[in-house]
């Protein structure tokens, strides 16, 4: 079955049976709602009326093949169809860059609280992968020099492809590189940086679900021994990256906050601090330079 428009009871005895394949039905309706335009508002509307006539963006058949692929080798299904919503924006994603998470949309509301008396300032993206962070500050701080940094070339080309969509005019320099080193001819003018690195001990990373670990770039992913080696990085450059005054703020491990607040409090950061998750887990250290 090979089509756009469909009756709605048929469209539910196709999606049940799709479902019934095997995976999540969270997640074949999280498709439906990307790929194909039904959203779950839609969906519950089709399910309470299922006489009406529907539209789908892509075809069944489409759809029969990406969920296909997704079964067969546990691809994302962002990777699958390019795209991943991300707070208000949605963003092309591929193999080259981890996929971004809901948990990381909080780094840009606590940056957005430490600067919302700054009209214009210089941020920086250590590690942007696909740009998420680097697109939703350049879109919240317009007035401000952006900067988005990482080591992975097809990651920065990504990157570009998202800022240049999303936010054409966005005054942002792309950086190839290992976190602060290739922005080290604007060290000492940072007043706000943020970093999302790799923080999952090395040891952690095979007891992943193959979603994740066989297909996820294993360098956004692996922290090394005890999966602090890139925060630290970050954390000891803020001492010459950061402007006086400028706010470090970095997503980590669910058990590593200590061990991260630490190393603020050890350099001589001010206002260390960390905030929580939205099932309560610290997940996010925030300091400043005096």
């Amino acid at each position: 079955m090979s089509v756009k428009s469909i009756a709605g009871e048929t469209f539910l005895q196709w999606r049940k049976k799709m479902i019934l394949q095997g995976g999540r039905k969270v997640d074949f309706d999280w498709l439906l709602d990307i790929a194909a335009g039904i959203s779950w508002s839609k969906l519950q509307g089709i399910i309470l009326n299922p006489d009406q006539s529907i539209h789908l963006e892509i075809s069944t058949e489409e759809l029969e093949l990406i969920w296909g692929s997704h079964l067969k080798d546990q691809t994302p299904l962002q990777y699958l169809i390019s795209k991943c919503p991300w707070r208000d924006i949605e963003l092309e994603v591929s193999a080259h860059a981890l996929i971004p998470r809901q948990e990381t949309e909080f780094l840009i509301d606590f940056a957005l609280k430490k600067v919302t008396n700054i009209d214009c300032g210089r941020w920086a993206d250590l590690g942007t992968g696909s740009g998420a962070i680097a697109v939703s500050l350049a879109k919240s701080l317009p007035n401000w020099n952006g900067h988005a940094a990482d080591i992975s070339n097809e990651a920065l080309e990504l990157a570009k492809r998202n800022l240049k969509s999303i936010v054409p005019n966005a005054d942002v320099r792309f950086s190839l590189g290992d976190w602060w080193e290739p922005l080290k001819r604007w060290w000492g003018n940072f007043d706000l940086v943020l970093s999302n690195p790799p923080y999952i001990p090395s040891d952690l990373i095979e007891e992943l679900e193959p979603v994740v670990k066989n297909h996820e770039p294993r360098i956004a992913l692996d922290g090394g021994r005890d999966g602090l080696n890139a925060s630290r990085k970050i954390i000891l450059g803020a001492s010459n990256g950061l402007a006086k005054g400028g706010w470090l703020i970095l997503e980590h491990h669910y058990d590593q906050s200590e061990k991260i607040i630490d190393v603020m409090k050890k350099i001589g950061m001010e206002e260390v601090s960390f905030e929580k998750d939205l099932i309560g887990i610290k997940r996010y250290a925030i300091c400043r330079k005096k």
